[in-house]
């Protein structure tokens, strides 16, 4: 691919300091017959907050699994940090000590404390030592104000609490970039608020994120942008402002009429 694509990681994109920290050109991807993503282009700069909503099945999760390698994409550049994700297989683990991931489901593992849990990957994959790794977890268990459970087993603790817990052991890893796939869709209603207050924290620090969730009230108070998707594709994007009070395409106005609905 030529640059006029805005591709060369060496190339500062227009208005962006030195240039996007995420770059995604003609993205298609299909399960068997089916295309699940069709013509996806996107440029996220560093620092910037985006939440990708749409309704179930337009793509969303499998857009930012694509960002860091947990989904391959058949067509198309995708390009974290100057790091060509398509361009061979051994850039993927390149690109995943610079990218951390939170989940739905919080997959932490159940045999380890919480402390272990956010000490293993540092030790494992940037070879720091046993004590490093120890100040880095508890730093960051404090920063998500879950310090005083890091000798307890996730089964011990709420939803909520598990998933500041995989904050907590993403952000061990020093990323440049989070992802975060509908961190609190599997909290229950008085759990969500005690996670998205640990991610307006996160984004107050100048975090690059990007956020797939339904939570309209975050998306309001924390993104720069808001990235519609439906049918595989970004159908829309703007400003919370303008995104929420003058949306442009019939899908989109139709989405917020029946999330906001059901938030009130």
């Amino acid at each position: 691919m030529s640059t006029q694509q805005g591709l060369d990681p060496r190339q500062p994109a227009p208005g962006a300091q030195g240039g996007p920290i995420i770059q995604v050109a003609g993205v298609n991807k299909w399960y068997g017959t089916f295309q699940v993503l069709t013509g996806i282009d996107l440029e996220v700069s560093a620092g910037e907050r985006i939440v990708v909503c749409g309704p179930s099945g337009s793509g969303k999760s499998t857009m930012i699994r694509c960002l860091n390698g947990l989904e391959k994409v058949q067509q198309g550049r995708i390009v974290v940090d100057g790091i060509d994700l398509t361009a061979n297989a051994h850039n993927v683990e390149a690109v995943r000590q610079e990218v951390g991931m939170v989940f739905q489901q919080f997959n932490l593992f159940p045999h380890m404390t919480v402390l272990q849990n956010c000490m293993l990957a540092p030790m494992r994959s940037r070879g720091v030592t046993r004590q490093q790794a120890q100040d880095t977890a508890m730093k960051y268990l404090e920063r998500v104000r879950i310090v005083d459970q890091a000798a307890k087993y996730p089964s011990q603790l709420s939803g909520g609490q598990q998933q500041r817990v995989a904050i907590a052991r993403a952000l061990c890893m020093t990323p440049k970039i989070m992802l975060f796939d509908e961190p609190t869709s599997a909290l229950d209603p008085e759990m969500v608020k005690e996670v998205l207050d640990t991610m307006i924290g996160l984004a107050e620090d100048g975090m690059t994120m990007l956020c797939v969730t339904h939570e309209m009230g975050f998306a309001r108070s924390v993104a720069d942008r808001v990235i519609f998707m439906a049918d595989g594709r970004i159908i829309e994007q703007a400003p919370p402002s303008e995104f929420f009070s003058n949306p442009q395409h019939e899908k989109t106005r139709n989405f917020l009429g029946q999330i906001l609905s059901s938030q009130h």
